[in-house]
Protein backbone atom coordinates (compact mmCIF):
# COMPACT_ATOMS: atom_id res chain seq x y z
CA UNK A 1 0.00 0.00 0.00
CA UNK A 2 2.76 2.81 0.85
CA UNK A 3 4.69 2.15 -2.85
CA UNK A 4 1.50 2.46 -4.48
CA UNK A 5 0.65 5.96 -2.63
CA UNK A 6 4.17 7.00 -4.57
CA UNK A 7 3.30 6.46 -7.61
CA UNK A 8 0.38 7.86 -7.80
CA UNK A 9 1.75 11.07 -6.44
CA UNK A 10 4.15 10.52 -9.23
CA UNK A 11 2.01 10.52 -11.75
CA UNK A 12 0.41 13.41 -10.39
CA UNK A 13 3.40 15.67 -10.53
CA UNK A 14 4.23 14.12 -14.17
CA UNK A 15 1.23 15.19 -15.49
CA UNK A 16 1.52 18.67 -13.81
CA UNK A 17 5.10 19.12 -15.40
CA UNK A 18 3.67 17.91 -18.55
CA UNK A 19 0.88 20.82 -18.59
CA UNK A 20 3.51 23.33 -17.50
CA UNK A 21 5.87 22.25 -20.12
CA UNK A 22 2.87 22.46 -22.57
CA UNK A 23 2.04 26.15 -21.85
CA UNK A 24 5.48 27.51 -21.08
CA UNK A 25 5.88 25.79 -25.07
CA UNK A 26 2.75 27.60 -26.22
CA UNK A 27 4.42 31.04 -24.74
CA UNK A 28 7.35 30.24 -26.78
CA UNK A 29 5.80 29.40 -30.31
CA UNK A 30 3.44 32.72 -29.61
CA UNK A 31 6.99 34.66 -28.88
CA UNK A 32 8.67 33.46 -31.60
CA UNK A 33 5.68 33.98 -33.88
CA UNK A 34 5.63 38.04 -32.32
CA UNK A 35 9.22 38.44 -32.78
CA UNK A 36 8.88 37.05 -35.93
CA UNK A 37 6.34 39.74 -36.86
CA UNK A 38 8.62 42.72 -35.63
CA UNK A 39 11.39 41.49 -37.96
CA UNK A 40 8.96 41.47 -40.56
CA UNK A 41 7.92 45.10 -39.56
CA UNK A 42 11.20 46.26 -39.21
CA UNK A 43 12.51 45.04 -42.22
CA UNK A 44 9.53 46.51 -43.74
CA UNK A 45 10.21 49.79 -42.14
CA UNK A 46 13.78 49.33 -43.26
CA UNK A 47 12.13 49.66 -47.21
CA UNK A 48 10.26 52.06 -46.70
CA UNK A 49 13.01 54.19 -44.92
CA UNK A 50 15.06 53.36 -47.77
CA UNK A 51 12.35 54.55 -50.32
CA UNK A 52 11.73 57.78 -48.42
CA UNK A 53 15.59 58.51 -48.04
CA UNK A 54 15.42 57.64 -52.39
CA UNK A 55 12.84 60.05 -52.61
CA UNK A 56 14.63 63.06 -50.95
CA UNK A 57 17.61 62.32 -52.87
CA UNK A 58 14.86 63.18 -55.39
CA UNK A 59 13.25 65.69 -54.36
CA UNK A 60 16.35 67.61 -53.34
CA UNK A 61 18.19 67.17 -56.93
CA UNK A 62 14.79 69.00 -58.53
CA UNK A 63 14.93 71.39 -55.86
CA UNK A 64 18.77 71.99 -56.82
CA UNK A 65 17.52 72.11 -60.27
CA UNK A 66 14.95 74.84 -59.54
CA UNK A 67 17.00 77.03 -57.57
CA UNK A 68 19.36 77.15 -59.86
CA UNK A 69 16.36 77.78 -62.65
CA UNK A 70 15.37 80.84 -60.46
CA UNK A 71 18.93 82.70 -60.65
CA UNK A 72 19.06 82.47 -64.16
CA UNK A 73 15.04 83.94 -63.70
CA UNK A 74 16.15 86.38 -61.15
CA UNK A 75 19.17 87.60 -63.63
CA UNK A 76 16.95 87.48 -66.83
CA UNK A 77 14.83 89.95 -64.68
CA UNK A 78 17.18 91.56 -63.37
CA UNK A 79 18.34 92.30 -66.79
CA UNK A 80 15.05 93.43 -68.64
CA UNK A 81 14.44 95.58 -65.22
CA UNK A 82 17.59 97.59 -65.78
CA UNK A 83 16.38 97.75 -69.65
CA UNK A 84 12.71 99.25 -68.82
CA UNK A 85 14.62 101.56 -66.49
CA UNK A 86 16.99 102.54 -69.54
CA UNK A 87 13.81 103.40 -71.49
CA UNK A 88 12.35 105.89 -68.82
CA UNK A 89 8.99 105.91 -67.64
CA UNK A 90 6.14 103.91 -68.94
CA UNK A 91 2.43 105.17 -69.18
CA UNK A 92 0.12 103.76 -66.85
CA UNK A 93 -1.86 101.49 -69.23
CA UNK A 94 1.44 100.12 -70.65
CA UNK A 95 1.16 97.05 -69.20
CA UNK A 96 -2.29 96.74 -69.56
CA UNK A 97 -1.98 97.26 -73.34
CA UNK A 98 0.14 94.57 -74.30
CA UNK A 99 -1.00 92.10 -71.49
CA UNK A 100 -1.84 88.05 -73.49
CA UNK A 101 -0.29 88.91 -76.69
CA UNK A 102 1.69 87.02 -77.70
CA UNK A 103 5.46 86.78 -77.38
CA UNK A 104 6.18 86.60 -81.05
CA UNK A 105 4.40 89.88 -81.54
CA UNK A 106 5.73 91.62 -78.88
CA UNK A 107 9.21 90.56 -80.55
CA UNK A 108 7.75 91.64 -83.82
CA UNK A 109 6.46 95.55 -82.01
CA UNK A 110 9.60 95.29 -80.09
CA UNK A 111 11.69 95.63 -83.19
CA UNK A 112 9.35 98.12 -84.66
CA UNK A 113 10.23 100.40 -82.08
CA UNK A 114 13.93 99.84 -81.50
CA UNK A 115 13.83 100.64 -85.78
CA UNK A 116 11.64 104.12 -85.16
CA UNK A 117 14.43 104.81 -82.53
CA UNK A 118 16.59 104.96 -84.04
CA UNK A 119 15.68 107.04 -86.98
CA UNK A 120 15.02 109.53 -83.68
CA UNK A 121 18.82 110.14 -83.28
CA UNK A 122 20.09 110.87 -79.09
CA UNK A 123 16.73 111.05 -77.18
CA UNK A 124 16.89 112.39 -73.54
CA UNK A 125 14.96 108.83 -71.88
CA UNK A 126 14.58 110.83 -68.68
CA UNK A 127 12.65 113.71 -70.50
CA UNK A 128 9.53 112.23 -68.89
CA UNK A 129 10.82 112.35 -65.43
CA UNK A 130 12.07 115.79 -65.83
CA UNK A 131 9.05 116.66 -67.18
CA UNK A 132 7.20 115.18 -64.24
CA UNK A 133 10.15 116.20 -61.66
CA UNK A 134 9.78 119.73 -63.21
CA UNK A 135 6.15 120.09 -63.40
CA UNK A 136 6.09 119.28 -59.40
CA UNK A 137 8.58 122.06 -58.77
CA UNK A 138 6.33 124.41 -60.80
CA UNK A 139 3.45 123.91 -58.83
CA UNK A 140 5.02 123.69 -55.84
CA UNK A 141 6.43 127.22 -56.57
CA UNK A 142 3.50 128.79 -58.27
CA UNK A 143 2.10 128.04 -54.27
CA UNK A 144 4.81 129.88 -53.00
CA UNK A 145 4.23 132.51 -55.10
CA UNK A 146 1.06 132.78 -54.08
CA UNK A 147 1.59 132.57 -50.84
CA UNK A 148 4.61 135.56 -51.05
CA UNK A 149 1.69 137.44 -53.16
CA UNK A 150 -0.40 137.54 -50.33
CA UNK A 151 2.31 138.75 -48.08
CA UNK A 152 3.15 141.08 -50.32
CA UNK A 153 -0.10 142.62 -50.42
CA UNK A 154 -0.37 142.63 -46.96
CA UNK A 155 2.97 144.14 -46.15
CA UNK A 156 2.00 147.11 -48.76
CA UNK A 157 -1.39 147.58 -46.50
CA UNK A 158 0.60 147.94 -43.53
CA UNK A 159 3.36 150.44 -45.45
CA UNK A 160 0.45 152.22 -46.67
CA UNK A 161 -1.28 152.15 -43.27
CA UNK A 162 2.07 153.35 -41.63
CA UNK A 163 2.78 156.16 -44.42
CA UNK A 164 -0.55 157.46 -43.69
CA UNK A 165 -0.26 157.66 -39.93
CA UNK A 166 2.96 159.01 -40.15
CA UNK A 167 1.80 162.11 -42.91
CA UNK A 168 -0.98 162.88 -40.27
CA UNK A 169 1.68 162.90 -37.32
CA UNK A 170 3.95 164.86 -39.76
CA UNK A 171 1.30 167.60 -40.84
CA UNK A 172 -0.18 167.53 -37.14
CA UNK A 173 3.01 168.55 -35.60
CA UNK A 174 4.13 171.00 -38.47
CA UNK A 175 0.56 173.12 -37.47
CA UNK A 176 1.11 172.85 -34.02
CA UNK A 177 4.62 174.30 -34.69
CA UNK A 178 3.58 177.13 -37.37
CA UNK A 179 1.19 178.06 -34.22
CA UNK A 180 3.38 178.47 -32.14
CA UNK A 181 5.88 180.06 -34.36
CA UNK A 182 3.53 182.91 -34.72
CA UNK A 183 2.86 183.23 -31.18
CA UNK A 184 6.54 183.28 -30.28
CA UNK A 185 7.89 185.43 -33.22
CA UNK A 186 5.05 187.71 -32.13
CA UNK A 187 6.31 188.16 -28.26
CA UNK A 188 10.18 188.60 -30.11
CA UNK A 189 9.08 191.22 -32.74
CA UNK A 190 6.31 193.33 -31.46
CA UNK A 191 4.17 194.37 -34.17
CA UNK A 192 5.97 191.25 -36.51
CA UNK A 193 4.42 188.29 -38.00
CA UNK A 194 5.91 185.07 -38.78
CA UNK A 195 4.36 182.36 -40.49
CA UNK A 196 5.62 178.87 -41.79
CA UNK A 197 4.52 177.59 -44.73
CA UNK A 198 4.88 174.01 -46.38
CA UNK A 199 5.78 173.90 -50.16
CA UNK A 200 4.45 171.97 -52.39
CA UNK A 201 6.12 169.81 -55.05
CA UNK A 202 5.05 171.14 -58.45
CA UNK A 203 3.52 168.69 -60.84
CA UNK A 204 6.49 166.66 -62.39
CA UNK A 205 8.73 167.41 -60.08
CA UNK A 206 10.98 164.51 -58.58
CA UNK A 207 12.85 161.65 -59.94
CA UNK A 208 11.80 159.94 -63.15
CA UNK A 209 9.01 162.30 -63.82
CA UNK A 210 9.96 162.94 -67.31
CA UNK A 211 9.38 159.32 -68.32
CA UNK A 212 6.70 158.64 -65.69
CA UNK A 213 3.72 156.79 -66.99
CA UNK A 214 0.54 158.99 -66.87
CA UNK A 215 -1.76 155.83 -65.66
CA UNK A 216 1.08 154.80 -62.99
CA UNK A 217 1.07 158.29 -61.81
CA UNK A 218 -2.29 157.97 -61.05
CA UNK A 219 -1.88 154.61 -59.50
CA UNK A 220 0.43 156.10 -57.12
CA UNK A 221 -0.64 159.68 -56.18
CA UNK A 222 -2.93 157.44 -53.78
CA UNK A 223 0.23 156.09 -52.18
CA UNK A 224 2.53 159.20 -52.69
CA UNK A 225 4.30 160.23 -49.04
CA UNK A 226 4.73 163.02 -47.06
CA UNK A 227 8.06 163.29 -49.13
CA UNK A 228 6.57 163.38 -52.50
CA UNK A 229 4.02 165.49 -51.94
CA UNK A 230 6.06 168.34 -50.10
CA UNK A 231 9.63 169.36 -51.09
CA UNK A 232 10.36 171.47 -48.00
CA UNK A 233 9.34 174.69 -45.31
CA UNK A 234 9.28 178.36 -46.38
CA UNK A 235 9.42 181.28 -43.56
CA UNK A 236 7.98 184.41 -44.41
CA UNK A 237 7.97 187.32 -41.77
CA UNK A 238 7.16 190.76 -41.40
CA UNK A 239 8.98 192.68 -38.65
CA UNK A 240 6.40 195.68 -38.66
CA UNK A 241 6.81 197.42 -41.81
CA UNK A 242 4.37 195.77 -43.21
CA UNK A 243 6.42 193.98 -45.75
CA UNK A 244 6.39 189.97 -45.65
CA UNK A 245 10.32 188.96 -46.54
CA UNK A 246 11.70 185.29 -46.89
CA UNK A 247 15.00 184.53 -45.31
CA UNK A 248 17.45 185.38 -48.15
CA UNK A 249 16.54 189.31 -47.66
CA UNK A 250 16.80 189.66 -43.88
CA UNK A 251 19.87 190.82 -42.09
CA UNK A 252 21.96 188.79 -40.10
CA UNK A 253 20.42 190.11 -36.76
CA UNK A 254 16.68 188.92 -38.25
CA UNK A 255 17.72 185.61 -39.34
CA UNK A 256 18.82 184.75 -35.75
CA UNK A 257 15.30 186.26 -34.57
CA UNK A 258 13.90 183.69 -36.64
CA UNK A 259 16.00 181.18 -35.41
CA UNK A 260 15.49 181.54 -32.53
CA UNK A 261 11.95 181.58 -32.71
CA UNK A 262 11.52 178.92 -34.70
CA UNK A 263 13.70 177.06 -32.00
CA UNK A 264 11.29 178.30 -28.85
CA UNK A 265 8.27 176.91 -31.22
CA UNK A 266 9.84 173.79 -31.52
CA UNK A 267 10.34 173.47 -28.10
CA UNK A 268 6.87 173.90 -26.85
CA UNK A 269 5.89 171.39 -29.39
CA UNK A 270 8.26 168.76 -28.01
CA UNK A 271 10.57 170.00 -24.52
CA UNK A 272 13.76 168.91 -24.14
CA UNK A 273 15.33 168.79 -20.78
CA UNK A 274 18.15 171.63 -21.65
CA UNK A 275 19.33 173.99 -24.24
CA UNK A 276 22.59 175.36 -25.46
CA UNK A 277 23.06 178.55 -26.88
CA UNK A 278 26.41 179.86 -28.07
CA UNK A 279 26.09 183.76 -27.89
CA UNK A 280 22.89 183.41 -29.77
CA UNK A 281 22.26 187.52 -28.77
CA UNK A 282 25.87 188.75 -30.65
CA UNK A 283 24.05 189.96 -33.60
CA UNK A 284 21.35 191.32 -32.18
CA UNK A 285 19.81 194.86 -31.13
CA UNK A 286 19.19 195.87 -27.86
CA UNK A 287 15.14 195.25 -28.51
CA UNK A 288 15.61 191.83 -29.26
CA UNK A 289 18.18 190.97 -27.14
CA UNK A 290 15.61 192.17 -24.34
CA UNK A 291 12.83 190.16 -25.86
CA UNK A 292 15.10 187.13 -26.83
CA UNK A 293 15.99 187.37 -22.53
CA UNK A 294 12.46 187.45 -21.71
CA UNK A 295 11.36 184.61 -23.69
CA UNK A 296 14.03 182.35 -22.00
CA UNK A 297 13.61 183.63 -18.81
CA UNK A 298 9.76 182.77 -19.25
CA UNK A 299 10.78 179.39 -20.78
CA UNK A 300 12.94 178.59 -18.06
CA UNK A 301 10.77 178.85 -15.39
CA UNK A 302 8.29 176.42 -17.27
CA UNK A 303 10.92 173.67 -16.28
CA UNK A 304 13.28 173.99 -19.45
CA UNK A 305 17.03 174.21 -18.42
CA UNK A 306 18.99 176.81 -20.41
CA UNK A 307 22.66 177.14 -21.05
CA UNK A 308 24.71 180.35 -22.70
CA UNK A 309 27.55 182.00 -23.44
CA UNK A 310 26.83 185.82 -23.62
CA UNK A 311 28.73 189.33 -23.81
CA UNK A 312 25.10 191.04 -23.68
CA UNK A 313 23.72 192.45 -20.33
CA UNK A 314 20.17 191.62 -21.30
CA UNK A 315 20.34 187.53 -20.53
CA UNK A 316 22.91 188.14 -17.58
CA UNK A 317 20.14 189.87 -16.09
CA UNK A 318 18.12 187.27 -15.66
CA UNK A 319 19.82 184.14 -15.64
CA UNK A 320 19.42 182.16 -12.41
CA UNK A 321 23.17 181.05 -11.88
CA UNK A 322 26.18 183.08 -13.42
CA UNK A 323 29.64 181.49 -14.10
CA UNK A 324 32.55 183.46 -15.05
CA UNK A 325 35.41 182.30 -17.23
CA UNK A 326 39.22 183.63 -16.61
CA UNK A 327 41.75 183.08 -18.54
CA UNK A 328 44.91 184.17 -16.69
CA UNK A 329 48.97 182.83 -17.51
CA UNK A 330 47.69 180.32 -20.02
CA UNK A 331 45.38 178.92 -17.46
CA UNK A 332 41.76 179.22 -17.58
CA UNK A 333 38.91 178.75 -14.54
CA UNK A 334 35.54 179.34 -13.77
CA UNK A 335 33.95 180.09 -10.66
CA UNK A 336 30.75 181.44 -9.65
CA UNK A 337 30.08 185.64 -9.77
CA UNK A 338 27.62 187.98 -8.68
CA UNK A 339 25.46 190.00 -10.48
CA UNK A 340 27.16 193.28 -10.02
CA UNK A 341 30.31 191.67 -11.39
CA UNK A 342 29.24 190.03 -14.54
CA UNK A 343 27.20 192.95 -15.29
CA UNK A 344 30.28 195.26 -15.05
CA UNK A 345 32.38 192.60 -16.70
CA UNK A 346 29.74 192.14 -19.71
CA UNK A 347 30.07 196.79 -19.75
CA UNK A 348 33.12 196.58 -20.31
CA UNK A 349 33.23 193.83 -22.78
CA UNK A 350 31.03 196.40 -25.14
CA UNK A 351 33.72 199.73 -24.87
CA UNK A 352 36.60 199.12 -27.19
CA UNK A 353 39.92 197.76 -26.39
CA UNK A 354 41.60 201.31 -26.91
CA UNK A 355 39.20 202.91 -24.00
CA UNK A 356 39.51 200.20 -21.33
CA UNK A 357 43.17 201.22 -20.63
CA UNK A 358 44.52 197.84 -21.98
CA UNK A 359 43.00 196.11 -18.87
CA UNK A 360 42.39 192.58 -20.74
CA UNK A 361 46.31 192.80 -21.75
CA UNK A 362 47.15 193.44 -18.46
CA UNK A 363 44.97 190.58 -16.82
CA UNK A 364 44.48 193.09 -13.75
CA UNK A 365 40.72 193.01 -14.05
CA UNK A 366 37.75 190.28 -12.39
CA UNK A 367 38.16 188.75 -16.12
CA UNK A 368 40.80 188.12 -18.32
CA UNK A 369 38.80 186.16 -20.93
CA UNK A 370 36.76 186.67 -23.73
CA UNK A 371 33.90 185.07 -22.69
CA UNK A 372 31.26 185.08 -20.19
CA UNK A 373 28.96 182.03 -19.32
CA UNK A 374 25.34 182.44 -17.76
CA UNK A 375 23.21 179.33 -16.90
CA UNK A 376 19.47 179.45 -15.96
Amino acid sequence: PGGGIDAAAAAAEEAQASARHRELAAKVARATSEVQECKNTIERLRNEQDDIKSAMADDEREMEGLMAKRTTLQTKREGLQRKIRELGSLPSDAFERYRGKALKTLHSLLGKTNEQLAKLGHVNKKALDQYQQFTEQREAMEIRRGELDKAHAKIGELMTHLDQKKDESIERTFKQVSLNFREVFAKLVPGGKGELVMQRKKPGQGAGAENADPEKAKENAAARGFAEKYGGVKIKVSFGQGETMMMKQLSGGQKTVVAVGLIFAIQRCDPMPFYLFDEIDAALDPQYRTAVAAMVRSQADGGTQFITTTFRPELVKVAGCIQGVQHSHKVSNVREVTLDEALNFVGEAMIPASQRGGKRDRGDGPYDSEESEEEE
